[in-house]
């Protein structure tokens, strides 16, 4: 990469394997599924009936990230951000008294923003036949709004926005967190995605576009990724916050470093609205150019987090894309999708394997890719995805990769330092 360098020195999450990075990263390894059935709404008439929510979820448990009258004026979606921001801007170390707040910015995406919010108000809309709708409604539900909740509550007066592309929305957001840094524009980003679609539209809309799975019988193993009776995604929710931070900067305040963003690549598939390329051309493209920039070949890395969705095109796009990058090394490298535990937490997907990434980096484990069960013919189990469970392994050079509606594709690389 041109410009300064760019490292990780913060990180939360709430999702549904864990309320923090340190239970996110157990129950991984022990290759926990978050799949449950969904409680949240009358699922009789909706062709899938099961997600991975977060258990139990209440705001009211985390109320150093979030206060109850602020609860009330907030979606989901945005609750978690913060729960996420609060751990990771702790967990940095960051002194917000001495540091200067004005280079200090915020850029956290989301796919669908408030859609339960947006339900919610609509609901009540028809049943009253009156429009009185609240006035937090558009503040509750736009996207970008997560971002701007963060830099309120911790006064961070740089660069503030939201990105939104679909499942690559938050690699997008890390990769132009660590941009801005690059370019000088700031010293730090709190960065990432955040995601809460388990509603009624955001169930029966997928539905329609059959990319969810329906196997409400097998539930808990439904997301099967690489497998042969893989039938669509699990949808999943929550957050992942990233502290981005210019390595110089960080090195001078005596923070902790968990890696270095060492290369980033994006492309466009230019092909379908929903589906991938079937040859993962550009999505090779994508992690050509991540690791050109990071100076990197194929051979230097010990682990790609694929995006994984367990749908029956997405899964053979991807291992296509890798083996015309990797060659040979295909072999070599582990893969694992982490989406076969979380499920796909869509907006929030990237920064929530980014963190699996470093978990790998820093812990030196190879999550599993749990759920496996049968052997596609299309599928050359020779490479090594991850099926019979937690691998001890050193990872210096990780890959996360994201492809989202409208042929959208992202990968980061992360390097040990």
């Amino acid at each position: 990469m041109t410009g300064k360098r760019v490292v990780i020195t913060g990180i939360g999450t709430v999702n549904p394997l864990g309320n923090n990075a340190a239970e996110f990263f157990r129950n991984l390894d022990l290759g926990v599924s978050g799949a449950c059935l969904i409680d949240r709404f009358d699922t009789t008439l909706f062709k899938t009936k099961f997600a991975c929510e977060i258990p139990d979820y209440d705001p009211a448990r985390f109320p150093e990230a979030i206060d109850r009258k602020e609860a009330r004026k907030t979606d989901p979606f945005t609750q978690y951000a913060m729960i996420a921001a609060s751990e990771a801007v702790r967990d940095s170390g960051l002194d917000l008294e001495a540091a200067n707040l004005k280079r200090i910015g915020v850029v956290v995406g989301a796919g669908v923003g408030g859609i339960n919010t947006l339900t919610e108000e609509l609901r009540d809309y028809f049943a009253a036949g009156s429009p009185h709708f609240s006035p937090f409604l558009i503040p509750k539900f736009i996207t970008n709004i997560a971002s701007g909740h963060i830099a309120i509550k911790y006064g961070f007066r740089g660069p503030n926005f939201g990105v939104s592309s679909a499942c690559a929305t938050s690699a997008h957001a890390i990769l132009t967190a660590a941009s801005q840094i690059q370019l000088g524009r700031a010293d730090i980003m709190i960065s990432g995605g955040t995601e809460a679609p388990i509603s009624e539209p955001g169930v029966g809309g997928f539905n329609s576009a059959h990319a969810l799975s329906t196997n409400n019988e097998e539930y808990k193993t439904a997301s099967r990724p690489f497998d042969r009776t893989r039938d669509g995604f699990v949808m999943g929710e929550g957050a992942a916050i990233l502290v981005v931070e210019e390595y110089e900067h960080a090195l001078r305040r005596g923070a902790k470093i968990y890696a270095e963003i060492a290369g980033f690549g994006m492309t466009c598939d230019a092909w379908h609205i929903t589906a991938p390329r079937e040859d993962g051309d550009s999505a090779a493209d994508a992690m050509e150019l991540a690791l050109r920039e990071a100076g990197l070949v194929p051979a230097d890395v010990d682990y790609i987090n694929a995006h994984g969705t367990s749908t029956p095109l997405g899964d053979l796009a991807e291992l296509h894309a890798i083996e015309r990058v990797f060659g040979d090394d295909a072999y070599k490298v582990a893969i694992s999708s982490t989406k076969s535990m979380t499920g796909h937490l869509m907006g929030a997907a990237g920064a929530v394997e980014a963190l699996a990434c470093l978990h790998a980096i820093r812990d030196g484990v190879i999550p599993p890719t749990i759920n496996f069960k049968e052997e596609d013919p299309q599928i050359d189990y020779r490479l090594n995805l991850s099926l019979a469970g937690l691998q001890h392994r050193t990872v210096r050079v990780a890959i996360s990769n994201n492809f989202g509606f409208g042929g959208q594709n992202a990968s980061l690389v992360f390097r040990a330092l």
